[in-house]
């Protein structure tokens, strides 16, 4: 989900594989199927609605779309019978202050908050804090996350 070029680095990935091998990896899906980061990425819409911060959505919930991962794979060399399985589980966290933490200040996200407005950082996670507690309430949280799990095998 971050290379920039994706048939490239699958190409370089098929490259190295034996022969009955296979290239495994996951990529997130799409940003409304992973709670946490859909409501953090709402709330600081809000914050910033001339110029929202979309690296959540853009970059690690941006590559979703079995059909371009296959299209990609294949552009790479790899077979046509690879297997995509989206997985669902729940993602906990002690607190919304801490999920908005890890979002606002633990990701590249920080950098577009940042460039949005200097000094921005503290007020957009606790904006962020609140729109998760409202949410998911008070104390320990949990929201859903979702994932596909791809095997690429190789000729």
């Amino acid at each position: 989900m971050f290379f920039p070029d994706r048939a490239r680095a699958y190409a370089e990935a098929r490259r190295v594989l034996k022969p009955g091998g296979a290239y495994l990896f996951n990529a997130w899906d799409r940003i409304e199927d992973n709670e946490f980061a859909d409501v953090v990425t709402q709330a600081l819409a809000e914050l910033f609605a001339s110029d929202p911060p979309r690296f959540m959505a853009r970059t690690p919930h941006g590559y979703h779309d079995k059909a371009r991962i296959r299209a990609d794979l294949a552009a790479g060399g790899f077979r046509d019978d690879v297997s995509i399985e989206t997985v669902t589980y729940r993602s906990p966290a002690a607190s919304a202050r801490f999920a908005a933490i890890a979002y606002c200040e633990g990701t590249p996200l920080r950098n577009e908050i940042e460039a949005r407005e200097a000094g921005s950082l503290a007020r957009a996670t606790a904006h962020a804090e609140r729109a998760l507690a409202q949410r998911f309430g008070n104390g320990e949280i949990d929201g859903r996350i979702q994932a596909h799990v791809i095997v690429a095998p190789v000729a």
